[in-house]
């Protein structure tokens, strides 16, 4: 890498200072600034894209070993149950054991589902004088219209 010291940053300025002339020299400064900034941007984007293509082999280059112990598992399960099945079907108990009948059909069991059952239950509420069904505004006014005696 460049090796830039104390004094040959001071001999770059002097030079420049010079050349450029201290009118124009800011500015110049200032552009040349920007640019290493970019630059650096540019370098440390670089850098982190090829340390997430990094990252991203290591990845698939995981998933390929697990993909692998996955397909050697699942092999040697098939080829166990494949013994046991056989093993299973050739021995005399398999004979004896006896042969089981077609389980029940489906009953449903009878519930009402446009009735909406609450929590509480009927003998709860009764005992306590819980309202258990719903009046409509007129029938609430004739039930509790003070009757006329004459």
């Amino acid at each position: 890498m460049i090796d830039l010291g104390i004094s040959k940053l001071a001999l770059i300025g002097a030079v420049a200072l010079i050349v450029i002339g201290p009118e124009k020299l800011p500015k110049v400064a200032r552009t040349v600034g920007t640019l290493l900034g970019k630059a650096q941007r540019y370098v440390s984007d670089v850098k982190a894209e090829v340390g997430r293509a990094m990252e991203l082999d290591e990845l698939k280059k995981m998933r390929d070993t697990v993909e692998s112990a996955a397909r050697d598992v699942g092999n040697t399960i098939q080829t166990q149950a494949s013994e046991f099945e056989n093993s299973w079907s050739h021995s005399d108990a398999a004979a004896a054991l006896p042969v089981e009948a077609e389980p029940p059909a489906y009953k449903h069991p009878g519930k009402n589902w446009r009735l909406k059952q609450g929590a509480t239950p009927h003998w709860y509420k009764a005992r306590n004088g819980v309202r258990t069904k719903a009046l409509s505004g007129a029938a609430r006014v004739a039930r509790f219209r003070p009757r006329r005696t004459s």
